[in-house]
């Protein structure tokens, strides 16, 4: 493995899944449902049910779509449709007495920087095996970037930025593609709260202290990027950045994409994601106009300096009351991850 890669130690284990067969002996026509209790989101209610929430989450918005609310959050109280999932699994038969149980072997890796809950990356394909990421969350260390209060406590534009990092870093990585996380907080993982807690041990790949001065911040993340672009010389490679705006209070916004007016390729990442943003809204939220856009934005320093093929991603408005619920929801956080991970996997593929 390569040494620059982040750091992470193999594991391979097994989960045992039991249960009666009575319980699961559907008719071949039949569509197993639950009723969504009170602080379940889309990802604790797979969980509960045994299914990898992450595979499945598209499946279950678009079997649920009219039950939901703003095509995304559970309604309290009401029934939901789960989609059916083939297990590759081992019937264990003890006795003919005995209901048959049935044990499902799982293999991945496991990385550290995700946290205990989320360190597990499933394989899900090789579909960018070979390719090489550098992930840079907006702001860091001692700046937390913007600001606003909620509920009485402060949220802060790295946090989440570097949440909805994390995520993507996972879905990358469980198809195959080695992934540069740059700024980095040992201690948080992915987070699955609403009010992520605020703190400043944020560092640098590998382990760099983040300068206060802003100048000094945007040149170390710039040279960190180029010297591993300059070892993985030859090899398909993309940089992506991801911010939070902060634009003023009132103004709701929607995902943007920047890229470098002479960066074809950095153009195509973009439209890539764009692209695929586009058509989830369309699929998820059919009556709402997404006004999301991808275009040139050379003039930031990231955006002008860093060798790699990139896209800069501004990610809603955390002064933005409307803007604050969606980005605090984990849930959105995920399909705000899953979604730009495939629209990398469709600018690759093209």
């Amino acid at each position: 493995m390569n040494r620059f890669f982040l750091p992470y130690f193999r594991v391979v284990f097994s989960v045992l899944v039991t249960f009666f067969v009575a319980e699961v002996a559907f008719a071949q026509d039949s569509v197993k449902t639950v009723v969504a209790k009170r602080g379940d989101g889309i990802l604790s209610l797979l969980r509960k049910e045994g299914i990898n929430p992450y595979d499945h989450y598209d499946d279950f918005i678009a079997m649920n779509l009219d039950n939901l609310r703003d095509s995304i959050h559970l309604y309290e109280g009401r029934r939901y449709l789960i989609p059916s999932v083939e297990l590759d699994s081992v019937e264990v038969v003890e006795s003919i007495e005995k209901k048959s149980k049935e044990v499902v072997k799982i293999e991945g890796e496991d990385f550290a920087i995700f946290g205990k809950k989320h360190a597990t990356v499933l394989k899900n394909s090789d579909r960018l095996k070979g390719n090489v990421y550098y992930l840079v969350s907006g702001h860091g260390g001692p700046d937390p970037g913007a600001m606003a209060n909620y509920g009485g406590k402060m949220i802060a534009e790295d946090e989440y930025a570097y949440d909805i990092t994390l995520r993507l870093a996972k879905e990358l990585i469980s198809h195959g593609a080695l992934v540069y996380i740059i700024i980095r907080d040992e201690n948080d993982g992915i987070r699955d709260e609403r009010v992520l807690e605020i703190d400043h041990d944020e560092v640098a790949y590998p382990n760099k202290t983040i300068p206060l001065n802003q100048v000094a911040r945007l040149k170390q993340r710039v040279e960190i990027v180029n010297d591993l672009y300059s070892k993985h010389r030859g090899k398909y490679q993309r940089l992506i950045v991801t911010h939070v705006d902060s634009r003023s209070r009132g103004q709701n916004i929607d995902v943007f994409f920047y890229h470098h007016e002479k960066s074809k390729n950095g153009r195509k990442l973009a439209e890539s994601i764009h692209t695929t943003f586009q058509k989830k809204y369309q699929k998820f939220q059919p009556n709402r106009v997404y006004s999301g856009t991808f275009e040139d934005r050379s003039s930031l320093y990231l955006v002008k300096k860093t060798h790699p093929a990139m896209t800069f991603i501004e990610i809603g408005n955390i002064r933005n009351k409307k803007d604050q619920r969606r980005i605090l929801d984990p849930d959105n956080r995920q399909a705000l991850a899953k979604w730009i991970s495939e629209g990398v996997l469709l600018d690759y593929e093209k």
